[in-house]
């Protein structure tokens, strides 16, 4: 019988870690302006200080692709909230430049180490874009009502970093959904296919697809730095070439991601009914043109009307580039090493965006980030046509030098607190491969019959046998 619930039990800690990692880089804007403000640094300064957080949160990525199975989730998880909240506190309780600095390298770090545990599990869940899609929809209304907020709560620099390590604080129950090493199921924490299973995906150490997958995460750090370069300068753009204030400001931010909403609720609408190239493609090119036309913005109308469409298409793309991910290894590891290659993007984009300001000047910084999002539009579609907008079989698998067809059953899962029963055919399984597949829809095969004659027709079975002796003789 076909899962009807709208999302796997597991989906929402996997969102609430989602939100917790992501909303430091949706905060940039607002990080870097509040450090420019109130700090002795300048823009450029400030904006290295982001990308020094968004290093952080990159490295925690490439760290931890292989080894969350080993670690376990759960832990993993706790770790990256407790760095979270200790960086970001320790950064908004002092002024002082060091402490500011590390306290955002160790948060950011954190911050990754939350995204990547969230990436891998997104990867393993039955629908990965729809998963995704809940993700990006609370981390844009999350950061929504902050850039509503924060404005009327006063200044300094200590208020973002605040509110992020507190979201961190408000996830952290959700850990406790998330499993150990070896499993994931906290219903059944003893499960033995879980157990052989991460044992046989870590003996299967070669990634499928890996030119498919060099292409999406470089791609896709070259598309993260391209948005970022402009958010991480959109509040100077709106300050000081459309004239308008923090409130304002604010007021724009929290609409964009609000349109941002309506966005991702669309595409999950739509799941897989137009592929994943279309909407990576056209949509990059559409962000292309929101970029150009916000950084030319010099009133209220063209800066809202760009950064309110931008934000609205943005999340669109996102959702279906971390679903292509997923679908280039059911583990998970090409979703946290794309993940990670766009933390990188997103941490060179402030300081990037700042320099191509300075020596170009908004405009040109504009058209700039435009061509590269055009460049990469192409290969990232290249990419989404090449897979085909299918997710991984077991045959592809076996193809392409993934993991056994085992482990993808195995990583299948069954709903929470149900016992699989084993089958002969199944012991079959883990007699030939030293994993249990665990599928919704178990093999059955007939039941074997020994038909055994009656007396009478073995007596005229022997009498037939004499027969043809006697006539032989």
């Amino acid at each position: 019988m076909p899962d009807r619930t709208p999302a796997p039990p597991a989906a929402w800690p996997l969102v609430a870690l989602f939100t917790s990692g992501y909303v430091a880089p949706y905060l940039l804007p607002t990080v870097v302006g509040r450090l420019d403000a109130h700090l002795p640094l300048s823009p450029a300064q400030a904006g290295l200080i982001g990308s020094a957080l968004l290093l952080g949160s990159a490295a925690a990525g490439f760290t931890l692709a292989s080894r969350i199975p080993r670690h376990g989730p759960g832990p993993l998880s706790r770790v990256g909230l407790l760095l979270a909240v200790l960086g970001y506190g320790t950064a908004a309780a002092t002024p002082h430049l060091p402490l500011v600095i590390a306290g955002a390298v160790v948060g950011g770090f954190g911050s990754g180490t939350a995204t990547a545990v969230a990436a891998s599990g997104i990867a393993a869940q039955r629908d990965p874009h729809r998963t995704s899609a809940l993700g990006l929809l609370s981390v844009s209304a999350t950061a929504g009502a902050l850039y509503l907020t924060l404005p009327r709560l006063g200044g300094g620099h200590w208020l973002p970093f605040a509110a992020i390590a507190l979201i961190a604080l408000v996830c952290w129950p959700a850990t406790g959904r998330l499993g150990t090493a070896g499993h994931t199921d906290p219903a059944n924490p003893a499960d033995p296919a879980d157990v052989a299973a991460g044992r046989a995906g870590r003996a299967v150490g070669r990634l499928p697809y890996p030119r498919a997958g060099v292409v999406l995460a470089g791609s896709l750090m070259l598309w993260s730095l391209a948005q970022n370069a402009l958010w991480g300068v959109s509040g100077r753009i709106g300050a000081q070439q459309a004239g308008l204030s923090e409130v304002t400001l604010g007021m724009v931010f929290a609409v964009a991601l609000g349109a941002g909403l309506l966005g991702v609720t669309a595409a999950s609408a739509l799941g897989s009914r137009l592929g994943r190239a279309v909407p990576v493609g056209v949509g990059t090119a559409v962000i292309a043109c929101c970029v150009v036309l916000a950084s030319h913005a010099r009133d209220l109308g063209s800066f809202a009307a760009g950064e309110i469409l931008w934000n609205a298409v943005y999340p669109v793309v996102l959702s279906y580039a971390i679903g292509l991910a997923a679908a280039l290894d059911p583990r998970g590891r090409w979703a946290v090493l794309a993940g990670s290659a766009s933390s990188l993007g997103v941490a060179c984009g402030p300081v990037t965006g700042s320099l191509l300001a300075e020596g170009a000047g908004f405009p040109g910084m504009g058209l700039v980030l435009g061509g590269l999002l055009l460049a990469v539009a192409g290969p990232m579609a290249g990419v989404a046509l090449h897979l085909g907008g299918r997710p991984l079989t077991p045959g592809s698998v076996r193809r392409r030098g993934g993991a056994p067809a085992a482990v993808l059953a195995a990583g299948a899962g069954t709903p929470a607190g149900s016992v699989p029963r084993v089958g002969a055919q199944e012991l079959a399984v883990v007699a030939l491969t030293g994993v249990r597949a665990r599928s919704a829809r178990p093999l059955r095969l007939p039941p074997l019959r020994v038909l055994l004659p009656s007396p009478a027709a073995a007596r005229r079975g022997r009498e037939r046998a004499r027969r043809r002796i006697g006539a032989g003789s």
